[in-house]
């Protein structure tokens, strides 16, 4: 199928495209950047804007800066742009490791890290990543900048607290302890496909007990969350089998898992509880 007639707009500044979005929100006017979630659901005609802001000529929007606290990462940034290192901190090796597990080589050279949290599929993993993370975006309009941090920021399935006329500019990532240690974990029925759970942990090891434990879990519920009963299973326990079982055990009986007509809630619980515990037991490697 053909998407529905639209308008492209491209703007070569922030300022222009600010203004451009402003006039055109009311009409369904889209960001477009890599495209690779919205461009599909306009060929299905799921979407039909009426116009596009198209930010690839936009400049500044593809730089990825660090001040030593936090990594920034720009509109236009694209997933492939962190299949190497980013920053030297564990961070980087984070990013790197999340980053290869996201669709296919192609999608990864042309869809952004923005993009993906404007979209906000539950499935995303750089949404669970921001979520785990506590990541702050930053949100561009006429009306001016606003900074929204990820707890309020998902809203739902592919929901955000974004306004019709905001562009998110930016995604700042707190930078991690020098000793953190992470874990990921994804289960998808095929290499490629959205997860149907995923889970990311962080953690540091302080007089041999884990201390500042972060536990995402993506693809399960409507919006990616630190699980804080499964935290607390963590925090001051030796790192090993007994905690991580517990931790697993911990999220998986607090989630609200999602149901479809392949996946029962009570098996998308069960996943929750496998991802969590191999991405704690992948941090140890």
């Amino acid at each position: 199928m053909k998407p529905a007639p639209f308008i492209r707009h491209v703007p070569k500044t922030l300022d222009e495209a600010l203004k451009i979005l402003a006039q055109v929100a009311p009409e369904d006017g889209r960001v477009l950047a890599g495209g690779q979630s919205l461009v599909p659901i306009m060929a299905f005609r799921l979407a039909k804007p009426a116009h596009l802001v198209d930010i690839n000529e936009v400049e500044n929007l593809d730089k990825i800066g660090n001040d030593g606290k936090i990594l920034r990462i720009g509109a236009r940034v694209r997933h492939g742009a962190f299949h190497t290192s980013v920053v030297d901190n564990p961070l980087g090796a984070l990013l790197t490791f999340v980053a290869r597990h996201i669709a296919h080589y192609p999608i990864r050279m042309r869809g952004t890290f923005c993009g993906s949290l404007a979209h906000a599929d539950p499935a995303s993993e750089w949404c669970l990543t921001a979520a785990t993370l506590d990541a702050t975006m930053v949100a561009k309009s006429t009306r001016g900048e606003r900074a929204i941090k990820a707890v309020d920021y998902f809203e739902g399935i592919m929901s955000t607290a974004l306004a019709e006329d905001e562009l998110l500019a930016e995604v700042h990532l707190p930078l991690l302890a020098a000793e953190a240690k992470f874990g990921f974990n994804e289960f998808s029925r095929r290499a490629g496909d959205f997860a149907m759970s995923a889970s990311l942990v962080t953690y540091t090891i302080k007089n041999g007990k884990i201390a500042g434990a972060h536990v995402g879990v993506g693809g399960a519920e409507p919006s990616p969350r630190r699980i804080a009963e499964a935290e607390a299973a963590l925090n001051g326990q030796a790192p090993g089998d007994e905690a991580f079982r517990a931790a697993a055990e911990a999220a998986a009986s607090v989630i609200e898992p999602l149901e479809d007509h392949q996946t029962t809630g009570e098996y998308r619980r069960d996943l929750v509880r496998a991802v969590v515990r191999r991405a704690l037991e992948n941090s140890q490697q």
